[in-house]
């Protein structure tokens, strides 16, 4: 392999002239009879790449390349005739392969998509135990200034109104003294995720907690602050807003499911009327 290291820097080299290589597509690697030409090494590499980038894909497209087949060159000569029949996983590989897309294709055009309201308020009501916090939700406004900012006391007021000017202002202010604002649009949030805002674990941002507010000062100088409109903690049942898409996808994935067991039956209950599937077995087997 180390014979192919010279080529291959000419590789890297020429990776901005791609009509070049196109026309003079040398081997860059040999395994045996197999032969890696430098055209098939560049489709590998993204155009634009740093030179320096480009030959380390290069060795690792060009290793990984030899490495399977000097793997499977192994194989071939170690293994015994026996080992080396694989027809009866190719056939149970197709058959697997060929009854999971013929289900997908059944199932997107039998699913029933719509779910309404009602359905889902009922799946919360009776799985209720399903929906209760393992860690607090809030709904907040967050925002990350310099801690040196001198309107620091007029952004704490605007982050705990709700006037829409204040929020308007807050929203103006983003694109100028403001790193960033978000209210993660007035929805319930968890507080791993805020927590990641401020760069920190959410044991950390409980504990920095004083009534509605949030305040930590990272190693950066930049100051944290989240106005906590509404909380509830971990143990209690989230609320149906929080768990809406949940309970949605948990009714489609039921579906899907219930829909492929369906067909299954179905499919084998004709085959039988059919004649097609006949069996043998009687009670006294």
């Amino acid at each position: 392999m180390r014979r192919c290291i010279p080529i291959i820097v000419l590789l890297a080299a020429s990776l901005t002239c791609a009509c070049t290589l196109l026309h003079d597509d040398k081997v860059v690697a040999k395994v045996g009879r197999k032969k890696l030409f430098r055209s098939e090494v560049v489709k590998f590499i993204p155009a634009g790449t740093p030179a320096e980038d480009s030959l380390a894909m290069a060795r690792q497209y060009v290793d990984a390349w030899a490495g399977e087949l000097v793997l499977n060159d192994r194989a071939e000569k170690y293994l015994s005739k026996r080992e080396k029949d694989v027809s009866k996983e190719l056939e149970d590989y197709k058959a697997a392969l060929l009854k999971y897309r013929y289900e997908q294709h059944y199932i997107t055009t039998h699913l029933d998509t719509v779910v309404t309201a009602e359905q889902i308020a009922a799946r919360y009501e009776g799985f209720a135990s399903q929906y209760v916090l393992d860690v607090p939700i809030l709904k907040t406004r967050y925002v990350r200034v310099p801690a040196t900012t001198p309107i620091r006391d007029e952004l704490v007021k605007m982050l705990a109104s709700d006037n829409e000017d204040d929020q308007c202002a807050l929203d103006s202010l983003a694109y100028t003294v403001v790193d960033k604002y978000t209210d993660f649009n007035g929805s319930w949030v968890d507080i791993v995720t805020l927590a990641r805002e401020f760069g920190t674990d959410y044991g950390s941002l409980l504990a920095a907690r004083k009534d509605s507010y949030i305040d930590i000062v990272d190693e950066a100088g930049n100051e944290h602050i989240a106005y906590i409109v509404d909380f509830i903690p971990s143990g209690r049942k989230a609320p149906l807003e929080y768990c809406r898409h949940t309970i949605r996808d948990v009714i489609i994935e039921q579906r899907k499911y219930l829909l492929t067991l369906s067909l299954e039956r179905d499919l084998l209950e004709q085959a039988r009327d059919e004649g097609f599937y006949v069996t043998f077995l009687t009670d006294e087997d």
